[in-house]
């Protein structure tokens, strides 16, 4: 990850009110702690046996709201080979079928590019938008909302993607 600190930084969320420099093993102990507590779960992205990206499911709820929201990232070197896609699709489908939860939702900076064409491959649902949401490289960041429920994808989302029957979606923040 530290390789790819650049690649990152435009996307990386940061503390407003604590250290602006990286802490690899505090990130490791909250994803761990997440973990631990059962609102999250980390992932990494494998690809030809090499780490090449990570996936964090965050703030996940049970109960009544059983949801969760998705992160991820990938490396330069492999990004567009469709590896994020499948990964994203296999955790929705692990989230919905493993852990039974009705609604996955992946929040997304309107100039991240790369991040809405993995959503639209998978056919998520543009929900709107959420003004300064989340503050990232130094300032808070508007963020569009997209979104699946389980009903939507009862075959689950990899084989609704591998199968080519992604819904047509006009998204309205597209011109």
């Amino acid at each position: 990850m530290l390789s790819n600190r650049e690649w990152l930084r435009p996307w990386e969320a940061t503390n407003p009110h604590g250290p602006t420099s990286f802490d690899f093993k505090a990130q490791i102990r909250s994803l761990l702690r997440a973990l631990e507590n059962n609102d999250g779960i980390p992932f990494v992205i494998v690809y030809k046996d090499e780490i090449v990206g990570q996936l964090n499911v965050a703030n996940i709820l049970h109960g009544s709201v059983s949801s969760c929201v998705i992160g991820y990232w990938i490396s330069p070197e492999v990004a567009g080979l469709g590896i994020t896609p499948t990964a994203v699709a296999l955790a929705m489908d692990y989230m919905f079928k493993v852990v039974g939860l009705h609604r996955v939702e992946i929040d997304i900076r309107p100039e991240n590019e790369a991040s809405i064409r993995v959503v639209e491959k998978l056919g998520l649902r543009y929900e709107g938008l959420k003004e300064k949401y989340i503050h990232i490289n130094n300032d808070w960041r508007d963020h569009y909302v997209f979104a699946l429920t389980s009903d939507e994808v009862s075959s689950g989302v990899l084989n609704r993607w591998l199968r080519n029957e992604i819904p047509k979606i006009s998204y309205s923040f597209r011109k």
